[in-house]
């Protein structure tokens, strides 16, 4: 009598296809450097770079968008969140896209100011010669 044997799948290609694609994404994903959540058009400027501190407040301001700590709101929302700021030296970094309107830009100058704080970094892109 002659036995059958069963024919299993062999696992060992697939776990390459798996870890070679795993490897390739990862390879071409961006990490993000920092708490970022709008793609914004920086202006050029050539004003002398600074080191910007880690763990700071980032508020980024884009043409209908406003987010702050990677996260977007309302213009409501970031006055509730810049409240919870205990520290008033800690610096608060703005980044905000060439195409915004001035108003907008006020308005969130104005709320800095009414919170009292002050310690501003405004972020552009700088023109290296």
């Amino acid at each position: 009598m002659k036995r059958r044997e069963t024919l299993g799948a062999d696992l060992t290609p697939i776990i390459d296809v798996v870890f070679i694609l795993l490897i390739f994404f990862i390879v071409t994903s961006v990490f993000k450097k920092e708490q970022l959540a709008l793609m914004l058009d920086l202006p050029s400027s050539n004003a002398k770079e600074m080191e910007v501190e880690k763990k700071q407040v980032y508020i980024e301001l884009s043409e209908n968008k406003l987010a702050i700590k990677g996260n977007e709101v309302t213009f409501k929302s970031l006055e509730d969140e810049l409240k919870d700021i205990k520290d008033k030296k800690k610096p608060i970094v703005v980044r905000i896209d060439k195409n915004v309107k001035y108003e907008r830009v006020v308005k969130v100058l104005d709320l800095l100011q009414k919170l009292d704080l002050n310690n501003l970094a405004l972020i552009t892109n700088t023109n290296k010669n």
